[in-house]
């Protein structure tokens, strides 16, 4: 082994960890690789060394001489410089014969950081990467590893725990979007800093009230058969909340999911009073039971596959989504048959 792969061999950050002289962050969702930026960078400085250490630069803004110059020169306090390029993709493709080059023979005393949207793994630049640094792929998680990814940023970014059924909740009420989520767990650390677990509650009362809310008043009006005033709300409640666009569904599926649990708690023969303690039912308990009261289970089911079928569309592309829900409460609030065969 030679002078200076022994010296990279032995280089560690600062939580003891060995790393590589360059560092590509890869993926399409921009704060979704800002977090894993963050992370990596955790790893490799502490806060205080920062200052001295650390310099990170925008595309265009400096020179490949500057940055190679940066990784070359040894800190004045510390044994290494991380130099950050973020957004990096149109730089590699105007610098990549330099960087060629510097992949050949990267600086002792400095880390090279990149963050990218795409990564091709068949450039010269990717099979140096294979030998001399890191490549992290930032992949979006699959709809049933949401509640995992979830937890996990919320014990490493505010040290919290979140239950599997609050992250159901939250996915449920605001969307699947992880960059929507992260944003959302971020609020909701700071809602419950006295308490070590986020749980469904805190999750209730900071993001589902209003939601839920609006979503009962929609319901609501659409039963009584007032078909505008189901409209007038529903666009009310896209005027006011922004994000209503991707999580009023998830408001709708989640009523009528209690709904129907609701139903079932019933005929089981458990009074109505446990039926709200159970499904966390805090207020309008009286209307609330009137809606159940007025759908069959057939209702119910056609309403949920409805919605489910709805949600597919939207998110292929087929279907807008403030259309898609207009038109389902307009069908409701046309006739009350129309419960049954939605």
């Amino acid at each position: 082994m030679s002078y200076h792969h022994a010296e990279m061999a032995k280089r560690k950050s600062s939580s003891g960890s060995v790393i590589k002289p360059v560092c590509v962050i890869a993926g399409k969702e921009t704060s979704v690789v800002n977090i894993e930026y963050d992370k990596l960078l955790n790893r490799l400085l502490e806060p205080q060394q920062r200052q001295m250490a650390l310099f990170v630069v925008e595309p265009g803004q400096t020179s490949i001489a500057e940055i190679l110059d940066e990784l070359r020169t040894v800190p004045m306090f510390g044994k290494m410089k991380v130099v950050v390029i973020k957004n990096a993709d149109d730089f590699i493709s105007e610098n990549r014969p330099l960087l060629e080059k510097y992949f050949d023979k990267p600086s002792d005393t400095g880390i090279l950081v990149l963050t990218v949207k795409t990564w091709p793994s068949r450039t010269k630049l990717a099979k140096k990467l294979d030998k001399v640094g890191m490549l992290l792929k930032v992949i979006e998680p699959k709809a049933w590893q949401l509640p995992s990814r979830l937890a996990e940023y919320a014990h490493q970014a505010h040290s919290k725990i979140l239950t599997k059924a609050a992250a159901e909740l939250l996915i449920e009420l605001s969307g699947d979007n992880l960059p929507r989520l992260y944003s959302e767990i971020d609020k909701l650390a700071s809602f419950a800093y006295e308490d070590k677990s986020i749980t469904p509650k805190h999750i209730e009362l900071l993001i589902g009230r209003n939601r839920l809310f609006n979503a009962f008043a929609v319901i609501d009006a659409a039963m009584a058969g007032n078909s505008a005033q189901a409209v007038n709300r529903l666009r009310s409640m896209f005027e006011n909340d922004r994000s209503a666009e991707y999580t009023a569904l998830g408001a709708f599926a989640f009523h009528f999911r209690r709904m129907f649990n609701a139903k079932v708690l019933l005929q089981k023969g458990i009074s109505r009073e446990q039926v709200a303690k159970q499904l966390h039912i805090w207020s309008n308990k009286g209307n609330f039971f009137t809606q159940v009261d007025g759908m069959t289970f057939n209702a119910l089911g056609s309403v949920l596959q409805r919605l489910a079928k709805m949600d597919f569309e939207i998110k292929t592309g087929r279907a807008n989504a403030r259309v898609a829900i207009e038109q389902l409460v307009l069908l409701f609030g046309s006739s009350k048959e129309n419960w049954a065969r939605a």
